[in-house]
């Protein structure tokens, strides 16, 4: 299996960086804050595994590469504007988290279209 090492590599980061937000959240934030970066980290971390995923699919084609880069960007960028809401109080981050959230559906659309084009044999 060939693995497409610059997005697994930017999937790990993300992973690592998932679990960061999520220990601080978890440990020394107001309530506040702990939620929205608990939200960020769990959002980040769920998009960091499918990017794993799309970078060893077994097919992967153009745009299963490009979801998964979209998966990994989307959720970075997400998670970033809700720390920056949370941190920093720059409520104007707010108008981020939906670019984020875009790249984010739209790497499980293009999946989907990936997956319904594969040529592999049913299970």
């Amino acid at each position: 299996m060939i693995i497409s090492r610059n997005l697994a590599a930017f999937a790990a980061l993300n992973g690592a960086l998932a679990v960061l937000i999520g220990a601080f959240a978890a440990h020394g934030a107001e309530p506040q804050v702990k939620a929205l970066l608990t939200t960020g980290g769990h959002y980040q971390m769920v998009h960091a595994v499918l990017a794993l995923v799309c970078a060893s699919w077994p097919a992967r084609g153009r745009a299963v590469v490009v979801a998964g880069w979209l998966a990994a960007t989307g959720g970075l960028v997400f998670c970033l504007a809700l720390s920056v809401i949370g941190l920093l109080g720059l409520k104007a981050a707010g108008a981020v988290a939906p670019i984020g959230g875009l790249l984010m559906i739209s790497a499980w659309l293009l999946l989907l279209i990936a997956a319904l084009r594969s040529h592999s044999t049913p299970a």
